[in-house]
């Protein structure tokens, strides 16, 4: 159809990222209506129409201008912090772990929207700070300030996994910001030393067994290292076709546990195998391009600095969920973004694209302050 013909807000919309994200959550409702046993309920309706909610949701923090999200990075914070601290007060628990908080419609955890959160916050922070400043300890303590209060609210609930994806985000925002490259040397060396340290003195039970596990998984196949045994497992038996839709046995017997959360790739690998996986790679390869380009097209540091952190966020959560379901990272409890079944994580990668969307939209001229 001619682009005459086409209603001018929709032409505008970046169709080069949702296209690809839409193919995305179809191919993960395909697999989570697998898992089901041949069900849409109770994953695969809820997963897509989740998806359309925060896709608006996206398209309406597009047309935020610029300077509105300066003025609320702050205030959004301060919230997110406290609702943190509510979780330790009201939280639910489940897991072993106080994580969520129950608002009647759905169910809230603050430490995911917290990952965009300390992103948002230190693009502020850094873009107001003089970027001759970035080489002193005006640039580092207060930026580690506002790390540290959701790193540590997020680490007593216990949740060890968003912690690190927290701290990630706020250590690449850091290095963007153009911070010396000797402090991360600096801190790498001091986390190594440290981190014996920690694993026998921080650490819970469980999570140092996660290490043990990841470390040899086969030395208990039946217990701790159960559940990367069975992921292996899977993904290893679907083989380059994979064992055809609603034919994967492991999911399908009960055999793979969380098979529509953080285990939803290894379920998807034995029905579609590895021609499966990599269509999903590709699909966050073009995601994740295309917020890079947003990135390095932005008009200035804030915007530059804000689309960069959205798409580490995303990356993060590729990243770790792949390979956490190969044997390659310990089990954290990190979901795969557009296809783990969960509101949280996808209100949370949703915002993200939400942003890197905002940003492309201010870097047209004459747009930054436009609503």
């Amino acid at each position: 159809m001619p682009r005459a013909y086409v209603p001018s807000a929709l032409a505008r919309q970046p169709w080069q990222v949702i296209v690809p994200l839409a193919m995305l959550v179809g191919f993960g409702g395909a697999v989570l209506y697998s898992a089901a046993g041949g069900h849409f309920q109770p994953w695969a309706v809820t997963h897509v129409a989740r998806f359309g909610v925060f896709l608006a949701m996206a398209m309406v923090i597009a047309r935020i201008p610029q300077d509105w999200f300066k003025r609320a990075a702050l205030p959004i914070y301060v919230g997110l912090c406290l609702l943190l601290v509510l979780v330790e007060l009201i939280g639910g628990i489940g897991g072993g772990s106080q994580r969520w908080l129950n608002l009647g419609f759905m169910t809230l955890q603050p430490s995911e929207l917290m990952k965009p959160g300390i992103v948002l916050v230190l693009a502020w922070f850094y873009s107001v700070l003089p970027v001759g400043e970035t080489q002193g300890w005006r640039a580092i303590a207060p930026a580690l300030v506002l790390l540290g209060i959701p790193g540590l609210l997020v680490a007593l609930q216990p949740d060890l996994g968003t912690a690190l994806a927290i701290s990630f985000g706020a250590l690449v925002m850091m290095f963007l910001a153009g911070l010396p490259l000797r402090l991360f040397i600096g801190g790498g060396l001091a986390v190594a030393i440290i981190a014996p340290l920690a694993f026998f003195f921080a650490l819970r039970d469980y999570q140092r067994k996660r290490v043990f596990v990841f470390l040899d998984p086969e030395n208990d196949p039946l217990g701790s290292g159960y559940h990367i045994t069975q992921s292996k497992i899977a993904i290893g038996s679907g083989g380059l076709f994979g064992k055809g839709f609603g034919q994967g046995s492991q999911s399908h017997l009960d055999y793979l546990p969380e098979a529509h959360t953080d285990f939803v790739f290894a379920t998807m690998a034995e029905e579609w195998g590895m021609l499966g996986g990599l269509f999903v790679l590709a699909v966050f390869a073009l995601v994740l391009r295309w917020g890079l380009k947003v990135a390095m097209n932005a008009p200035d540091r804030f915007s530059r600095l804000l689309a960069a952190g959205m798409v580490t966020t995303i990356f993060f959560y590729v990243c770790i969920n792949l390979m956490m379901v190969m044997g390659l990272a310990p089990v954290v409890g990190i979901p795969l973004p557009f296809m783990s079944h969960g509101g949280s994580s996808m209100m949370t990668n949703m915002i993200c694209i939400g942003t890197i969307m905002a940003v492309g939209r201010w870097s047209r001229p004459g747009r930054a302050g436009l609503l």
